[in-house]
């Protein structure tokens, strides 16, 4: 266990990563484990410049590397200067990691959730946030990637994809397309040594999107899944750093459930 330790603030030294929607909930804990990993962390917000700029105060103060950066990613130029930014700060983009997801509210009564009630304006509203936000970012560091000849790009779902207990249709749709893109992006650009994976989460312990979810439900999870345990916020963060790494260098175009195994794609 302590070989282990000591082998994560090595694991990312000196890689240059971005990571959208990074200032709450999940993006912040990935942001503050990759700054641990050795990396260097853009931390992309749209609205929360504060806690923004407190997840690069956490990660200074711990003796990392950060700098927040507002964007919205659902506008290309915004999204190129958010990149060129980086370049000429450091010289170079390495990861690439799309968490940024449009303000939503996990509710199973919503309007949503229902085909005879949902609306094409909730599909667009995701799809927008969720598909086009990928995409620009992805255009926006490839040039820089290709000129490495490398670099990582981790697209984050959920579970839900492939196991809809909740029919949240717009959200679940959108983050259903971003394993048709992850697959073609993985096509396109393992030539320029660019590898694009996907991670699907389920539901975490805990974020903002499930602070209001009682232990009862949590336990439910704990008792339906292989490893008897909800997964944390800081496990799935890892899993994000496993991909981000030279240990996965022969991994791409990949789906991952990162869920204890509850749902087995």
């Amino acid at each position: 266990m302590t070989q282990s330790h000591s082998l994560i603030p090595a694991l990312l030294t000196d890689k240059v990563a971005i990571i959208t929607g990074a200032s709450r909930g999940l993006g912040a804990q990935i942001a503050r484990q990759m700054a641990a990993a050795g990396a260097i962390v853009c931390v992309n917000y749209l609205k929360s410049k504060e806690m923004a700029d407190k997840v690069v105060d956490d990660i200074v103060k711990a003796g990392g590397q950060a700098f927040a950066y507002q964007a919205d990613v659902t506008e290309l130029e915004q999204v190129k200067a958010l990149a060129d930014e980086v370049v000429a700060r450091y010289g170079r983009i390495d990861i690439l990691v799309n968490n940024a997801l449009p303000s939503y509210q996990f509710n199973p009564s919503a309007d949503y959730t229902s085909i005879e009630t949902v609306k094409w304006s909730h599909f667009s509203q995701q799809m927008d946030g969720i598909v086009k936000g990928a995409v620009n970012t992805v255009q926006a560091v490839l040039p820089q990637m290709k000129t490495q000849q490398m670099g990582k790009v981790i697209n984050i779902s959920t579970n839900l994809v492939y196991n809809p207990v909740v029919t949240y249709y717009d959200y679940t749709t959108a983050k259903s397309a971003l394993i048709g893109l992850t697959r073609n992006l993985a096509a396109e650009l393992g030539q320029h040594g660019i590898r694009v994976n996907l991670l699907a989460g389920g539901l975490l312990k805990t974020t903002d999107a499930s602070s209001l979810t009682t232990e009862e439900v949590f336990d439910y999870i704990a008792t339906t899944t292989p490893l008897r345990q909800a997964t944390s916020v800081a496990d799935f963060a890892n899993s994000v750093l496993l991909m981000a790494s030279d240990l996965s260098a022969a991994i791409t175009g990949q789906s991952i459930a990162v869920d204890g195994g509850l749902t087995m794609p």
